[in-house]
């Protein structure tokens, strides 16, 4: 892929900025920018002792189990599907 096919996105994430170099649409990265923000916020109010580093760790832990959770559903969809139409 060319340098040229990649979208350049400055997000604000926790008060501090991250540039983000991908194929992605910049509306999809400012989207997800956002939900990684809101997440790190919701988990500051219940416990504002976190680093930020540790509040970034307990982000991306909870993210990998909402998708975990996600994927395993979407598993269990695919499998009823295939059960009825083998009817």
């Amino acid at each position: 892929m060319a340098q040229n096919d990649k979208t350049r996105v400055t997000v604000d994430i926790y008060n501090r900025n991250y540039t983000i170099v991908g194929k992605e649409d910049s509306n999809h990265v400012n989207l997800v920018a956002s939900q990684v923000d809101q997440k790190m916020r919701e988990i500051h109010e219940t416990n504002q002792q976190l680093t930020t580093s540790e509040l970034a760790v307990l982000t991306a832990v909870n993210t990998m189990n909402d998708y975990m959770k996600l994927k395993e559903e979407y598993a269990a969809l695919i499998r009823s599907q295939s059960k009825k139409e083998d009817k």
